[in-house]
């Protein structure tokens, strides 16, 4: 490893924050329940309906806090490496910008987005509502590998514990594998400096696996023989099924796609042609087809895949649909290319059941009515 590379320069505190670009671009409520320096618990989604392609810009990116924001002087921070290793490593922000870096794009989606889905009844609310706990970037960073190669981590260490620096300590168990394997320390995120609200200075990204997991505003790794059993993957991200049992560690996020045009608060203008068009993604690998359908399911169509199609990244369908003015059921399903294609609402409640809020990846479905409003529906 060279050492003698120039350092990438000193992070910026001022960076400016998502949520006031949310405010100034959407309106207030777009924003969610989160302000800068706030504590406490809460989300913002992205406006995927008001958005095209598969990159979501900086100040748009979903957020999820367990304790607010916290305020962190960028010289005093500092990563620690420990555990089973032969060399401790402390880290500051400047020698790790003296390291080679890597871009990556990839998704981040809360393991509880579209969790409103398990409910009985369907739940009012649109794109954003309901499944904007999900948004793409490029992120660039260190290699973790690199890193816990320096430290020269046991053999016989099959995990690690990453914890965060807010104030409820988050912290996930994460397999020494995917470790090793493509996950990266962010330090940027779509050329700039990570923003406070999504980890600043440094997070960890596991691509594809479920957002918590991409711990942010990283302060310590520890490497570890097994899982740390923390209280957020246990008393929290693990789903309940309907036997009384619950799958833990469930990380990979499944296959999954929600139309984003038409959707609730975009109505229809009147009879003709439009596009259906949507997103889709898989914590697997690639997306390789999205079926629609405009009768709730009985019959599909191929949609187009845009390019680029990447691993575990968004990935943008496009369909024509010529609509006649009377009631429509819009769809969508993925299949990666694992072979895995998304299931129905109804098969993936019979496999896990109603108790749970995490990983809904159920087909979802909007009625279009025949004065053109889109709501949600179940069908």
């Amino acid at each position: 490893m060279d050492k003698k590379r120039l350092a990438i320069g000193r992070p910026n505190p001022a960076a400016g924050n998502g949520l006031l670009d949310r405010r100034h671009l959407f309106g207030a409520a777009a924003a969610g329940s989160m302000a800068p320096g706030t504590t406490g618990t809460g989300a913002s989604r992205t406006p995927h309906h008001l958005l095209d392609g598969t990159i979501t810009p900086s100040g748009l990116h979903f957020e999820r806090h367990h304790s607010g924001i916290p305020d962190i002087n960028p010289d005093a921070h500092r990563l620690l490496i420990h555990g089973l290793v032969k060399r401790p490593l402390v880290f500051t922000l400047e020698t790790l910008a003296r390291y080679p870096v890597e871009s990556r794009i990839a998704f981040i989606e809360c393991g509880g987005n579209s969790g409103a889905l398990y409910q009985k009844d369907p739940a009012a609310g649109g794109m954003q509502a309901l499944h904007g706990l999900v948004s793409c970037a490029e992120w660039t960073g260190v290699r973790l590998a690199d890193l816990l190669d320096e430290a020269g981590a046991d053999p016989k260490a099959k995990w690690i514990l990453a914890e965060g620096a807010d104030a409820a300590g988050m912290s996930r168990s994460v397999p020494m594998a995917k470790a090793m394997d493509d996950a990266i320390l962010a330090l940027y995120q779509n050329g700039e400096r990570i923003r406070p609200s999504n980890g600043y200075p440094l997070r960890l990204l596991l691509p594809g696996y479920e957002g918590n997991m991409n711990v942010k505003w990283l302060r310590r790794i520890k490497v570890t023989e097994g899982p740390t059993m923390t209280k957020d993957e246990t008393s929290k991200y693990t789903i309940s099924l309907p036997d009384g049992k619950a799958l833990q560690f469930v990380f990979p996020i499944e296959a999954k796609s929600v139309i984003t045009h038409p959707s609730p608060g975009l109505s229809m203008k009147g009879v003709g042609l439009y596009e259906i068009s949507g997103l889709a993604w898989s914590g697997y690998g690639k997306i390789s087809k999205v079926d629609v359908s405009a009768d709730g399911g009985k019959s599909w169509a191929a949609a187009a895949l845009q390019e680029p199609v990447l691993a575990k990244a968004l990935t943008r369908f496009r369909a024509a649909w010529r609509w006649n003015g009377g009631p429509a059921i819009l769809q969508s399903r993925a299949t990666d290319d694992s072979g895995y294609v998304q299931p129905t609402r109804a098969r993936l409640i019979a496999d896990r059941g109603m108790k749970t809020i995490y990983h809904f990846n159920g087909i979802a479905s909007w009625a279009v009515g025949q004065n053109g409003e889109v709501t949600h529906v179940y069908a």
